[in-house]
């Protein structure tokens, strides 16, 4: 759970450099070379939160709605930071045995 939340922030962090300072960069400084280093990294972040997603799932018995929620949220700055804040409610995961 916790290299979920770290890769979470880390996209956050990736998706908003890019929206914030590579683009506007790119389109009103006509330099695209942030965009196309923050870019792909950006787009791996992705990948692996949305993997992550996919093996809490399989492995850990999340929820479908947290996966669902967390997928549309991954599209969005923040989104990643916001899920892994509620999915410690009992709507997202499931009962846990200690």
């Amino acid at each position: 759970m916790r290299f979920f939340y770290i890769a979470g922030i880390a996209e956050t962090c990736s998706t908003l450099s890019l929206y914030l300072i590579a683009v506007p960069l790119k389109y009103l400084g006509d330099n695209e070379i942030l965009v196309t280093v923050i870019g792909p990294i950006h787009g791996f972040l992705w990948l692996l939160y949305i993997g992550l997603l996919a093996l809490g799932l399989i492995r850990n018995k999340w929820n479908i709605r947290a996966v669902i929620t967390g997928g549309f949220l991954s599209l969005l700055p923040g989104g990643p930071i916001w899920l892994e804040r509620r999915m410690n409610q009992s709507d997202y995961l499931p009962n846990q045995v200690e």
